[in-house]
């Protein structure tokens, strides 16, 4: 208990100081802090849980660690790819890159194709009245951030799962070190989960999909905790691929039964021409419940989080260093308080998503009573 106890510490400070990376830096002046202006934490909130072609660590500008991760486009020129570290801040201290003959601009995370001639703001995107971009875009298939996440998890599981299956098979079957970790989830997915929702005659099938819904789900959400700073199962654009993943594992599965049920429901004749229309919404409600359960659950744990820990630095530009540390013990409390819930989440979201999954799938394929 010590040793997990110090882990998660060790991570949660991490954490923080990976967030402080963002903020503001501190003036001295004869030995007092000079008040800034203000500290407007939503940019680093934005930055933290956003999506981005690079894994930053800290620091900003020519001061910033990071790994560069490649871009790839597909542009009207064919196939282009490069690092993102050879986008370079022009001198109106925009990033812009050139390649085979093109020019491409980058901003807020997305990449359009550049102006020939930077305008009066000395920009190379134009934006309309509202302020939304008017430059087209290439097709972007780069490895962004929450790809590597992804093939990170991948590596996990594939580690995990072969460990654990060659345990079994030197050791007679007897559940030892990682193995005894894992033996319990997966009998509690497998019976709690799928044989509960599925029923004891067809479950035996959904297991290895149940399983791997299940953990990569599970991983991720943990993965997003560490100061690596992944949030994949907070890009909505992930939670959907799962929910389609569901709802197409649902539709398939589906008999007779669950279609009769929908196109001709057990209702007076006089109420079908409602009923059916709203069962057939029905099909696309419930994974959409799923992709916005998960996506809004753990993007608004890691909002919270560093809101909390923006406090200190908003009460250090408001009212200087000495008012920051009198609030940095009830946010470093609060903050640690709402970490150690969103490790709770994090198991929590993962088992909601399979059981509803399962559910579901239980639905598809119950027989007719």
């Amino acid at each position: 208990m010590f040793k997990k106890t110090s882990l998660l510490t060790i991570v949660f400070a991490v954490s923080i100081l990976f967030a402080k990376s963002s903020a503001p830096a501190v003036s001295e002046n004869n030995s007092e802090t000079k008040k800034s202006e203000s500290y407007n934490p939503v940019p680093m909130i934005m930055h933290h849980i956003a999506d981005a072609h690079e894994i930053h660590f800290w620091g900003e500008g020519e001061n910033s660690v990071s790994i560069p991760l490649p871009i790839i486009l597909w542009t009207n020129n064919g196939l282009v790819s490069f690092m993102n570290s050879e986008f370079h801040h022009d001198d109106e201290g925009h990033h812009v890159v050139e390649k085979k003959g093109m020019k491409f601009a980058k901003a807020h995370g997305k990449i359009y194709y550049a102006n020939e001639n930077a305008d009066s703001h000395g920009s190379y995107i134009s934006h309309d009245e509202k302020g939304h971009s008017q430059n087209a875009k290439p097709l972007d298939f780069s490895i962004t951030k929450s790809v590597v996440g992804i093939f990170v998890t991948m590596i996990i599981l594939l580690l995990v799962f072969t460990s654990v299956a060659r345990s079994y098979k030197t050791n007679g079957g007897i559940p030892k070190k990682l193995t005894g970790w894992m033996e319990p989830l997966v009998v509690f997915v497998r019976d709690d989960i799928a044989k509960e929702n599925i029923g004891e005659a067809k479950y035996k099938k959904f297991v290895p999909f149940l399983l791997s819904i299940f953990f990569f789900i599970l991983v991720l959400n943990i993965l997003g905790l560490t100061p690596l700073g992944f949030n994949v199962t907070g890009n909505i654009a992930v939670t959907l691929v799962l929910a389609l993943v569901s709802l197409f594992v649902t539709l398939k599965s589906a008999n007779k039964n669950y279609w009769g049920h929908i196109f001709n429901p057990p209702v007076p004749a006089a109420l079908k021409p409602i009923m059916i229309p709203i069962e057939i919404v029905g099909i696309f409600t419930k994974p959409f419940a799923l992709m916005i359960r998960l996506f809004a659950n753990i993007t608004a744990g890691h909002i919270v989080i560093l809101s909390l820990i923006s406090l200190i630095f908003v009460a250090q530009a408001g009212s200087g260093t000495g008012m920051a540390w009198s609030v940095s013990p009830a946010a470093f409390a609060l903050t640690l308080f709402i970490f150690v819930l969103e490790v709770l989440v994090a198991f929590l979201q993962a088992y909601i998503f399979t059981l509803l999954t399962a559910l579901f799938v239980g639905m598809s394929v119950e027989e007719h009573h």
